[in-house]
């Protein structure tokens, strides 16, 4: 009777670590995902802009925007009862909620004319970042950018055996990423003022005018850049970014031979941001990133709501986060002019 009773305590105490470590690997794998961690935020800041401004990240507001439960995306209000919705989670007004870039980008594009191809035709966020890409799969990455963090792609709709019809497709021989060509153009918030963080409005500039492109995981890209003003101190990063704004894709022209490209290999920089008689401006088009050929103009300001005033030529600190510049090779066959062959 007496070993009858022991095999039950072993079986139910058998049971219960079961339960409990089945919450806990459940718990762990949700909890490593990006959503929930922050990490690429935070590592992105640490280094770079941290060495700047000297301020933690746990004393940034950033870290508040991470999602720690299910009910950020999938609670949804019907009547006065909340409940749990899969369709609300897909929503994409779910999800600029957070991604506020995205948003900024398609209110901008909207003014321009320009049409995003799949947001269009009524795709969501969703039908494109499936499980995997909200909720993490167990893996801590410390970036969206690093190999695997992010699964969607082309290719989940679009066939090897489709993209191969376009001409364009094989002359660059699988050394062309798909944003470089079919993203209308880069969102950019340029002279980000950093003492005044808590007040948005009037202390940035939002633009999409122009896309960079950049190296990344040996294919040219579509990239962006950030500009930030800290203490009379500047700061520029430089990265890849997927702008949710894809169009048909470019001439030959476009990139080959253009004003940019002209200027570059002249030996003079490209005057990508200018502030003259209170008027800020970009560049338009496409710009080839070359390692001290892009200029930009930062400004300062005394007060929240204090005029602008361009800071002298002091350094500026330059991150490079997951991407390098174009090689001297690279902008040499950027410099030839091609027929359009689309």
């Amino acid at each position: 009777m007496r070993k009858i009773f022991n095999v039950l305590i072993l079986i139910l105490f058998l049971i219960a670590f079961i339960k409990v470590y089945n919450v806990q690997a459940k718990k762990s794998f949700f909890c490593k995902g990006l959503h929930y961690t922050g990490k690429g935020m935070q590592t992105g800041y640490e280094r770079g802009l941290m060495k700047i401004t000297k301020i933690p990240y746990y004393k940034l507001t950033c870290k508040k925007c991470h999602v720690k439960n299910c009910d950020v995306c999938h609670a949804k209000k019907e009547g006065k009862i909340w409940k749990y919705s899969v369709f609300e989670a897909k929503k994409n007004k779910t999800c600029v909620k957070c991604h506020r870039r995205a948003k900024v980008a398609a209110l901008l594009a909207k003014k321009q004319g320009i049409k995003d191809v799949h947001f269009s035709k009524g795709i969501m966020c969703g039908d494109c970042h499936r499980g995997s890409d909200v909720h993490g799969k167990g893996i801590s990455y410390k970036s969206m950018l690093e190999p695997g963090a992010v699964e969607a792609s082309c290719s989940q709709c679009h066939t090897e055996v489709q993209l191969e019809r376009v001409s364009a497709h094989k002359v660059h021989k699988g050394k062309l990423d798909c944003l470089a060509c079919h993203v209308a153009n880069s969102i950019a918030c340029l002279n980000c003022h950093f003492n005044y963080r808590a007040h948005k409005k009037g202390n940035f500039f939002p633009y999409l005018n122009f896309l960079l492109l950049v190296n990344h995981n040996g294919k040219v890209t579509a990239g962006t850049a950030m500009t930030i003003v800290y203490n009379g101190k500047k700061f520029i990063v430089y990265a890849p970014y997927f702008t949710h704004v894809i169009t048909k894709g470019r001439s030959c022209k476009d990139c080959h031979g253009n004003e940019a490209v002209k200027l570059i290999t002249q030996g003079k920089k490209v005057p990508m941001f200018t502030y003259k008689k209170g008027k800020a401006k970009t560049w338009k088009g496409v710009v080839p990133v070359v390692k001290g050929k892009l200029e930009w103009i930062y400004l300062d300001k005394k007060s929240v709501k204090g005029p602008w005033i361009p800071l002298n030529t002091t350094p500026t600190s330059v991150q490079w986060w997951y991407c390098k510049p174009l090689t001297k090779e690279q902008l040499k066959k950027l410099s030839m002019r091609h027929d359009n062959i689309n």
